[in-house]
Parts: C-alpha cells; structure tokens; sequence
C-alpha cells in the first residue's frame, strides 16, 4: 500500500511517498482494519515532521509515517458505541500517535485502528469534513473540560482562527462563557457569528495583549493558547486564572497561583460520535481549507505552514 514517510526530521520535503505491505486480518489481536479515505493533517504532524517532539518520542527515529485524524471504511466487523459496526461502515477518529509511538499514522491506505478510537460517520458528514474533526474537537472538548469555567467567566481564545480554535470559540459560547478571540484579520465576522464576543487581530503579541485589556482592563478568567503564545501571555491572565496550551513545549511556569495545563485529548468514540452527529445537524461548524491527494502530502505541509489559511487542510487517499 502507499504511505508518506517521514525520511528525516526537517521541512516539508522530507516527506515521502513509499510502499509498505496491506495490514492482513488478524494480524493485530484486538484491532481492525480501516481503509482510509481521508487523512486531516494537524499542527502536531508539522511539529513532529521539524523535529520540535523528539525529547517526548522515544527511540522512534525516521522513517515513520506521520498523521492521527482519519475518516474511512471499516474493513472488519467492531465493536462500536451503540453496538457492533459491520464491515463497510463509515468511521472516523484520531490516532494516539503520542502515546503508542509505533510510527503508524494516517497517511496511508489502510491502517490498523483500536475500535475504541472509532465513530461511526454521519450520512450528511462527508469522509474530508469527518477527517477535520477528530483531534481538533476532542482537543476542544477536552480543553473546556480542564478550563472548569463557570458561566460568565472570561476566556481569551488565541488562535481562534485555526481548526482548535474555532472548536474551542464555539463550546466555550455554548458554555455561556465570554469568549474573547485573537484570530487574523477578515474572520471578526464569522467567529462572532460562531459565538465570540470580541475579537482581536493577530500580531505582535505585546499588542495583541494590549488590546485584549481594552476590552477587559481587569484580565481574563482564563486562557486557551491555541496560538502557542506562552508565557508572555500570562500577563492578561487574572490571579488564580487558568491556563490550557495545545502544546506540551509552550506550557507556562505557575505563577500567582494560576493553574496551567496541557491539553492533549485522547480517542474517545462515543464523545466523537456525539460531535460528529452535532456536525451533521450544523451545531458544531467544521471548515476543510484544502483537499489534496496523498502524494502531495509535501506541498501541503507547505500551504498549512505558509499563513492564514482557515480549516483544515485534508489528504484524499
């Protein structure tokens, strides 16, 4: 079968089209094949892929095969949330590349999946749309969820234009959260729309962090950092604040007895089953930036790491 490889940590062209034998079945106890129809390719992939992770990934070295996100086809029978899902069915979910460190991601054709990671897909939810939710939604989820903000309480969202961002600006309105977000400028609108409050352009983040207190000159209750700001943004954060980051290298040092996290959702198929169904009923809003074959995976990298580029950009497979 076709993979993309990771021949050596760098820039995007260190990505590879290669060939590795077709999972069998059975060969895995416990695990079922998925032939995958669509890979969403993360932040975590493009960090990965530059060598920013390799103090937290063991022995494993190049050559491996990136990707967590994924919507496909069952090609086993498996044990799902609300019972079995036959051979055939429409599935999604995310890889704990994190924590299994195989090496085995989503750019491929057919890949071996834990049922527990597996949701079945909407008929209105299409495999590039199914394949932009996963990570990002659980990350979003699990981060409301570490946040522990009562009602009213504020929360600055710093990369509300990405994929977690926008997630995170959606659960936290619906929360009844005051969601103030950092995102580039052209997307007020639509974020508003989505359930920001306010918003403030991206840039310089010494102005970024100045206007945020125009809008509140006492601090935020907390902070999301999908950005990867860090600790310079600690300075708008309130005593006794919160702090989630989507990055385990850009988490804070505690200081006035604010409480910093990492964010780092796991599987989870009956949460992401509930999500994908909020999708299909238009609750919850997922964007595909871009859709490009497998064998471009190199070229996508390049477009997601370029700028502003709204949603998730997907490999068809």
């Amino acid at each position: 079968m076709r993979v993309v490889e990771v021949t050596a940590f760098g820039g995007p062209e260190v990505l590879s089209m290669a060939r590795r034998p077709e999972p069998e079945a059975g060969q895995v106890p416990g695990k079922v094949r998925v032939r995958l129809k669509a890979a969403g390719i993360t932040i975590a992939d493009i960090r990965i892929r530059a060598g920013l992770y390799v103090d937290q990934m063991g022995d494993l070295r190049p050559p491996f095969v990136l990707g967590t996100d994924f919507a496909g086809r069952l090609l086993d029978p498996a044990p799902g949330p609300g019972g079995t899902l036959p051979a055939g069915t429409r599935v999604a979910g995310t890889v704990p590349w994190y924590t299994d460190l195989t090496g085995q991601g989503t750019y491929a054709e057919v890949i071996w999946a834990d049922p527990e990671w597996l949701a079945p897909v909407p008929d209105d939810v299409d495999f590039t749309a199914a394949a932009s939710v996963p990570l990002a939604a659980l990350t979003a989820q699990h981060g409301i969820e570490q946040l522990d903000l009562p009602p009213g309480a504020v929360l600055l969202v710093t990369g509300a234009s990405g994929v977690v961002g926008r997630f995170m600006v959606q659960l936290a309105s619906a929360a009844g959260l005051r969601v103030i977000a950092v995102a580039y400028e052209g997307d007020e609108s639509e974020l508003k729309v989505l359930g920001a409050k306010e918003c403030v352009p991206r840039g310089e983040p010494l102005e970024v962090l100045r206007q945020v207190r125009e809008h509140v000159p006492d601090g935020v209750d907390g902070i999301f950092d999908g950005a990867l700001l860090g600790t310079v943004a600690m300075a708008v954060l309130k005593d006794r604040g919160v702090f989630v980051s989507i990055a385990p290298d850009r988490v804070p040092v505690s200081e006035r007895d604010i409480r910093v996290e990492f964010d780092r959702a796991m599987p989870d198929a009956v949460r992401l089953k509930g999500i994908l169904e909020k999708v299909a009923e238009r609750e919850l809003i997922t964007r595909v930036a871009d859709v490009m074959p497998l064998e471009e995976a190199a070229e996508a990298h390049r477009r997601a790491e370029s700028g502003h580029r709204p949603g998730r950009i997907v490999l068809m497979i």
